[in-house]
Formats: structure tokens, sequence, C-alpha cells
């Protein structure tokens, strides 16, 4: 998938999930085990069946200085064997369990996703805590591991998506680990050892960063003492969190040099934070200036009047340690510049702050459950309550999240765009070979 999706499918898949969730759907109970680890569990018990999610804040941004992408390949080879078991026995042990384990790391999180069957709930926790407290690294896994880490770094470096988020990060957050590929580098990759597999899990995989979350047949009697079991033995601490990102992003248009006749576009300018009283607010303007599909106002002026795209879309991206308001989209080369323009222009327009009854209307509808966000299994929920932890979220925030947005009024609206939006302070990176665009 491109950076520009994964970007955009990301940003929208947090802001998403943790806005829109049903309020009639769940009951959280929140659950502290003897030995403290604390959990939001829901429980579920018409199938034989449990969802277990495990986030440690900090995620990738916690590379020590010099190993970029050493979190990263930790947790790519927290599968390949522990305790007694090589990769391949692993792998053989979950299959015959009827389990399932997923390891992945972000900018802000390293995730662990578990589901398993209650009949094996036991033996199923002790594969997993072999993987989380017991991995081999070892050097063949590691460098198995490493060759296609640095074919993905590879590829990035001929995709035109890749290099603009490469670009933009750069542009955004400078040396704060932000500003770079999580993945690293082909050189800082390369120098990687096994031992470095240890001191990254030691960073980052630690109690003092602890979110879970359980949903499924299981009650808090029984969830207390397996936390325990699975996470007790986990360091107390990790690594000192990075500071704030201090963003350098400022008005302009950067341009990566690359041969393809259609441009690649990432545009974007300062964000908000999701605790901010003004979010909401701000979450119905994108809604209403690029989020909303084919209703957009820059989906309308851009691809509908002009023809200049086939798609635009506006996402706000609140990480732990920045927030930024980011835009996307792809054009002709000889297209670009106008696009650009018409962007800048339609930017301004919202800033000014007003907006239609119907606009309004039609963002709220659609953002209070009109569109196809689904919680259908144990898996989503668990991964949302992981995601409503880790963002601060009160516990009774599904209750109080409709209200929210119906709230927000046409005056709220114009306060937030004319608080935070600014069309001058907008930074275009274009990969391609525009035309007319200085």
């Amino acid at each position: 998938m491109s950076f520009v999706l994964r970007l955009r499918f990301a940003a929208l898949t947090l802001i998403a999930c943790l806005l829109a969730l049903p309020a009639q759907a769940i009951e959280i109970e929140e659950v502290t085990s003897p030995g403290g680890i604390h959990a939001w569990l829901v429980e579920a018990h018409d199938i034989p069946f449990t969802a277990l999610e495990i986030r440690f804040r900090g995620g990738a941004s916690l590379d020590a200085p010099g190993k970029r992408g050493a979190i990263n390949l930790m947790t790519a080879t927290l599968e390949e064997g522990s305790a007694d078991l090589d990769s391949q026995g692993f792998a053989a042990a979950q299959e015959a369990l009827a389990a399932t384990f997923h390891f992945d790391v972000d900018d802000d999180a390293l995730s662990v996703s578990a589901r398993m069957l209650s009949e094996n709930r036991a033996a199923a926790v002790s594969l997993l805590r072999g993987a989380l407290v017991e991995p081999h690294f070892d050097q063949a896994s590691v460098d198995r591991v490493r060759g296609q880490v640095l074919s993905i770094i590879a590829s990035d470096a001929q995709d035109p998506n890749a290099l603009a988020g490469e670009a933009f990060r750069k542009l955004a957050y400078g040396d704060h680990p932000y500003g770079s590929s999580l993945n690293g580098t082909t050189k800082s990759v390369q120098a990687l050892t096994r031992e470095d597999m240890f001191e990254a899990k030691a960073r980052v995989m630690a109690k003092d960063r602890l979110v879970v979350s359980a949903v499924g047949d299981i009650t808090p009697e029984e969830l207390g003492p397996l936390l325990d079991t699975l996470l007790g033995d986990l360091p107390e601490t990790g690594a000192e969190m990075p500071p704030r990102a201090e963003l350098g992003l400022s008005g302009g248009v950067t341009v990566v040099p690359f041969d393809t006749p259609q441009s690649v576009v990432i545009f974007g300018q300062e964000g908000i934070a999701m605790d901010d009283p003004d979010f909401f607010a701000a979450y119905v303007l994108n809604q209403i200036l690029g989020a909303g599909g084919f209703s957009s106002r820059l989906m309308d002026e851009v691809r509908e009047k002009r023809g200049l795209t086939y798609g635009i879309y506006t996402y706000l991206v609140p990480k732990d340690l920045a927030e930024t308001w980011q835009g996307s989209f792809a054009s002709a080369n000889e297209k670009v510049a106008e696009a650009i323009e018409i962007v800048k222009a339609e930017w301004a327009r919202a800033a000014a702050g007003a907006v239609s009854d119907k606009e309004l209307s039609d963002a709220k509808t659609y953002l209070t459950g009109a569109y196809p966000l689904r919680f259908d299994g144990n898996g989503k929920i668990a991964d949302i309550l992981a995601g409503m932890q880790l963002s601060h979220m009160p516990v009774d925030y599904i209750n109080t999240r409709n209200a929210q947005v119906e709230a927000v009024t046409a005056e709220d609206v114009a306060r937030v765009a004319q608080r935070l939006l600014n069309a001058e302070a907008l930074r275009f990176v274009v990969v391609g070979q525009p035309a007319d665009l200085k």
C-alpha cells in the first residue's frame, strides 16, 4: 500500500474508530490484576472466544540513537521462536491451538493482538508469553527478517508515495523520531545486531507504558491472573519517552523530482490534539472540507468541477507528540499547479468559517453513524478499547461521543476554522515532474 494511502487509512482508522463507536455497543469493566496490571474488559459469552489487545506506548519512537529501525525489526522477529520453540515450532503451536498472534509497531505504540479459544486459553497464553518475555532473536531469524525490511526500504526508494511521505516527515518533524521512517535506512538496518534486538525490546516492552483490553468469553476473575501470567515478568520500566516534536512546517512547495507522468502531493499544516476542547468542531469541519468523499468541498472543487484528480482527502493526524492537519491527492504533472491553487483557495474559504446548515447537518449525520463502521467482532472492539486508552479517553466516552458531535454548532466550526486553518501556512510536497510549479 502506498504511503499516502497508509497515512490516510491510519489517520482515518484512529479517528473513525475512536469517534464513531455506537454508544449502545458495549459495556466496559475496569479490571486490575493481583499484580497491578490494569485492563478494560467487555464480557461476551455467546461464543467461546477471547480477543486480547496489548499496547506499549512509545512504539518505534523509542529507537536508540543511531539504531533507527531496531524496534521495527525486533517487532517483526518476535514470532520467530521463543522458549523451547524455533520459528516453525512456534507457528505450528499456534495452528494446533487455533490461536492467532499479530505483532505490529507504529510511531506511537507497539501492538500485540491475540485471538484464542476458551478451551485453549491457558496454552495460548503460555505460548504468547514466550514471545513477549523469552524471544530467541536467533541470528538466522534476525537476518531473514532484516532482508525483508531491506527489500521494503529499496521498494520505497522507487515509490513516489513513499518519497512524498519521507519528505513531508522530514519537513514536519526534523530530527525527531517522527521525522524518519520507522523502517530505518539501509545503512542503519544493516548495522543492527542480535544484541540490538534485546535492547530494543527492553526499551519499549515494559509495564510502565502498558495498555490492555480484552473482549469475549472471559470474566474479571479470570482476566486478572491471566494478565499477571502473560505480562507480569516484563520489566517495570523502559526507555524515557521522546520529547514533543517541534513542528517545522511553513508555507510553500517542496518538489522532489521523480520520473512519472502523475505527481503525488501531500500537504499539511499544524493540527489539533484529541483532548482539545475544540477537537469535535475540527472533526466536523474536516468532514466538510475534505473527509466527506464526494460531498466534501475539496472533492467538489478539485475533482468534480475541474477534473484535476481522481480523489482528494484531508485528515486530522493527532499523534502523541505532535498534531497535523493533512491532505493528499495525485494529479497529472501539467495539472498539479492548478490543483494546488484550488486547494489553497478552498482552505482560505474554510478558514473564514462559514458553513451552510446543510453542510453541518450532513457532516454530523455521517459522523454519528451514517457510514459503515463495523463493530461486528470481539477483535475489532478490543482494538478500539486499546485505542481509547492510548488516547486517554474516559471509560464512559462511548456514552457521550454522539452527543458531543451533535452539540457542535456553526459558531463552533467558525471559531475552530479561524483559529486553526491557514492557507498561507500550508506546505505542499510534490513528487513527480510538475509543470509550471515554482
